[in-house]
């Protein structure tokens, strides 16, 4: 879902980057104390998107971001960040001025989505997985619908791109949402801090 370079109008690269500036200040501000959660998240984030299929002016592809966001609340900006920085600098996926906006289009609803879900993950088995799988799901809906209106507003003759973008991702989204859901019941039997130890954050 990366929007290449040359695409978006200067004033919404200005606003990407101004709100992934704000992200990143406040993911860095809450990193947890084990780093070592967020380096893997942000390696697990940098693999999983290296499979790209092409969609008009931008590409779909694996996320994760929901899971991410449900695991490192609001320290998925940097995580998504680096991961996308890797992969613009290594593979020219993206790029260096529209880096600010994909990470915005990423990983703000992976924060917002990780963080709603998190406190139903107590409230019995069927909320929980309910809960993990709308949190995949919602997490590439919104970067999908973030992507589609950077489109928009940059230009009205990408509207029809940016609807096949959005319809391209229904599929990925399903995918998402059951790994998402199922890592989630996971790890709440096996480690549940590592999801409710990030509370808030």
């Amino acid at each position: 879902m990366h929007i290449a370079e040359g695409v978006l109008s200067a004033p919404i690269l200005f606003a990407g980057g101004a709100a992934c500036a704000a992200g990143l200040a406040v993911g860095l501000k809450r990193l947890p104390t084990d780093r070592l959660t967020v380096a893997i998240f942000s390696a697990t984030f940098f693999i999983a998107s290296l499979i790209h299929v092409p969609v008009g002016p931008s590409s779909v592809h694996l996320l994760l971001n929901g899971l991410i966001g449900l695991i490192l609340g609001w320290a998925a900006f940097p995580a998504i960040f680096i991961g996308l920085l890797l992969q613009a600098i290594l593979f020219q996926f993206g790029g260096l001025t529209v880096l600010g906006c994909n990470t915005v289009n990423m990983a703000l609803p992976a924060v917002l989505f990780g963080m709603a879900a998190r406190p139903f993950l107590t409230k019995g088995k069927a909320i929980q997985l309910t809960a993990g799988f709308l949190c995949g799901v919602l997490s590439v809906f919104g970067a999908a619908l973030l992507t589609a209106l950077c489109m928009f507003f940059t230009d009205e003759g990408f509207l029809t791109a940016a609807k096949l973008l959005f319809i391209s991702e229904i599929p990925i989204s399903v995918v998402e949402g059951l790994v998402t859901m199922l890592t989630a019941a996971f790890l709440m039997k096996v480690d549940p801090g590592l999801l409710l130890g990030r509370s808030g954050k």
